[in-house]
Order: structure tokens, then C-alpha cells, then sequence
């Protein structure tokens, strides 16, 4: 049975204003494609008494905040940007376990979000949810692939109601329902970014050096994949991305011997992200990928390109 937004949508509208009523709620909204829909939908259903907050985790990718406040500036949705970075950073100081961090991350949200919510009298977090988040997250009785910071993250004790209304949607549906609310096409066919973002990028600990190297290296793969579907070269992936490795490798700058970072590009095909084949991506992009980085990111000496499928392996490194 295909898939119908119009339903979908005053369903879930009538069920946030049976939930939400005419109680003030918080929409964590992160630019990516989940959250602006769940935020638009409530939205619809409540008006006003949605405040729609961005978290600046330090963690984010480029110019993330500024995109975010361009792409709802006529929405008129109640859009706060917070930030919180240096508690994130201070929080995640040593770790480097990937299921502490995105704990960590998890809890660090909602903690930013109550005290966001002490302030303005807020009973009930919206988030944008999805399934494969709870069921990767050891949902209904699965095996935990990994703890998604929207389920598995989420700490015992919360001072919020929380409000889901894209649980049983996958990413294709929700693009769909993102079409069908009229979203601007950066945002409806935004590649996924992690909840934790850069932090499931570095293996190992997560500080503001490391955040930044693999900050600028997703910026370069970004521009130059999108330059290459745009251009016809190749057909744009599902996500595609750079992650850092905690390890450096020898190599040569000019006649002197340089010891730096390993980057991996990662770039995957997939419909609702539960499986997903990598990218056979040109030979001739690779290289202009991989010079770009080591050019243009000076702790970066070597870079690799990921062939593994999901599974065995996660889309994410971490």
C-alpha cells in the first residue's frame, strides 16, 4: 500500500492537539529533515505554543545555525537557537566508547531542553523520531545496533511529556510528508545527519580541534559530490559524509616527514537507511576529495574511501 501524507498529516495533527492541547511544547529542531516536519506538523495543530529550539551542540555542521534560521524564516515557527557547546564538549571530555558518547549527548539535549522549559513554563518535548532510531535502538525487543540520542540516549528521569508523531515513518515517508507540508527542497531532500552529529564522525574522544578537522572534511565531500550529481556526473547518494579516525600515519610534506590525521569518506545508497550499499563513486572525484582535504585541511595526511555495505557495518562509524 503506498503511502498517503494528506491522512498522515491530520492524523497527527488531531493527535498533538489531543496530547498537547493548549499546553506551551518545545520542538527539537535540527534542520534535518525529521525535525522539520514533526515541527511543522505540530505547529499546525498548536500555532504559537511551539517553541522550536536549535541546540549549537559545537558539534554541527557548517554554518548550520545560519541555514537553519534561512530556511524557516517565513514559517513562522517560534525558532530559538541555543548554545550549548561547551557543556557538550566539557561532558564528553575522555570519552571514547561509542555508546557512552551518544548516552552522553542524549541526556546532555534533554538537560538543555528542561532548563529551556523551566523558563518558559514547558510541558512537552517533541521530537522527530523515526523507526529506524528505536529500532536500532533495541526497540521492542531487538538487539541495540546502537543508541540513537532520540531513544536509546534519552535519560530515566525526564521532566517532559514527549510527543513522537513520526515513530512508525521511515525516512522515504517522511521526505513525502516533508513535499506534502510544502518544505523547501534543501530541506526535503537533505541528506541524514546523526543526532549526535560529528560526534559518531571521530573514533575516540570528541574535543573542539577533532570537531573542527572533521567539520571542514564533511564540508569539502559535501560540496564536491553535490557539484558532481549536479553537474550529471554522478547520481547523488543517500548520505555521504567524512569521519576522522583516532590514529595518525606517516607521510611527506614538501621534504619533511609529517605525521597527521586519517580521514575515511564515507558515501552510501540506501532507501530507508536499514540497509544500504556504499557508493561506487569516479575514480577522478576521489582524487579531487582526497586532494582537497590534505590541501586544505593541514591535520589531515591521509585519506581513505569506505566499501563496506550495511550491513556488516552501520552507516555511521560510531
Amino acid at each position: 500500500m503506498s503511502f498517503k501524507p494528506a491522512p498522515f498529516i491530520k492524523e497527527q495533527t488531531d493527535a498533538a492537539k489531543k496530547k498537547i492541547g493548549d499546553k506551551p511544547a518545545l520542538v527539537a529542531l535540527s534542520g534535518g529533515v525529521d525535525s522539520s516536519v514533526a515541527a511543522l506538523i505540530v505547529h499546525n495543530a498548536i500555532g504559537k505554543n511551539l517553541h522550536a529550539v536549535f541546540v549549537d551542540t559545537g558539534l554541527m555542521r557548517q554554518n548550520e545555525a545560519e541555514n537553519v534560521k534561512k530556511a524557516f524564516a517565513k514559517s513562522g515557527l517560534n525558532l530559538q537557537i541555543v548554545n550549548a557547546s561547551e557543556k557538550f564538549f566539557s561532558k564528553l571530555k575522555g570519552v571514547t566508547e561509542p555508546e557512552k558518547k551518544r548516552k552522553i549527548i542524549g541526556e546532555q539535549f534533554i538537560r538543555v531542553f528542561e532548563e529551556y522549559a523551566k523558563v518558559h513554563g514547558i510541558k512537552v518535548l517533541v521530537q522527530g523520531t523515526i523507526a529506524p532510531d528505536w529500532i536500532e535502538s533495541g526497540g521492542a525487543g531487538r538487539d541495540t545496533i546502537k543508541s540513537h540520542h532520540n531513544v536509546g540516549g534519552l535519560p530515566e528521569k525526564m521532566g517532559l511529556e514527549l510527543f513522537e508523531p513520526l515513530r512508525d515513518c521511515y525516512k522515504h515517508e517522511v521526505r513525502i510528508l516533508a513535499k506534502e507540508l510544502s518544505l523547501p527542497n534543501e530541506i526535503c531532500e537533505r541528506q541524514p545527519f546523526p543526532g549526535p552529529g560529528l560526534a559518531v564522525r571521530i573514533v575516540g574522544e570528541v574535543t573542539k580541534e577533532r570537531a573542527e578537522i572533521v567539520r571542514k572534511c564533511c564540508f569539502i565531500v559535501e560540496e564536491e559530490i553535490e557539484s558532481a550529481s549536479k553537474s550529471g556526473e554522478i547520481e547523488r547518494p543517500w548520505q555521504y559524509f567524512a569521519a576522522l579516525l583516532d590514529t595518525k600515519t606517516v607521510g611527506v610534506r614538501g621534504d619533511e616527514r609529517s605525521y597527521h590525521y586519517t580521514v575515511v569518506v564515507r558515501s552510501v545508497r540506501s532507501l530507508d537507511g536499514m540497509t544500504a550499499n556504499f557508493s561506487h563513486l569516479p575514480a577522478k572525484l576521489l582524487e579531487k576529495i582526497s586532494s582537497r582535504i590534505t590541501n586544505e585541511v593541514r591535520e589531515v595526511g591521509r585519506v581513505l574511501y569506505d566499501i563496506t555495505n550495511k550491513p556488516p557495518s552501520t552507516v555511521e562509524l560510531e
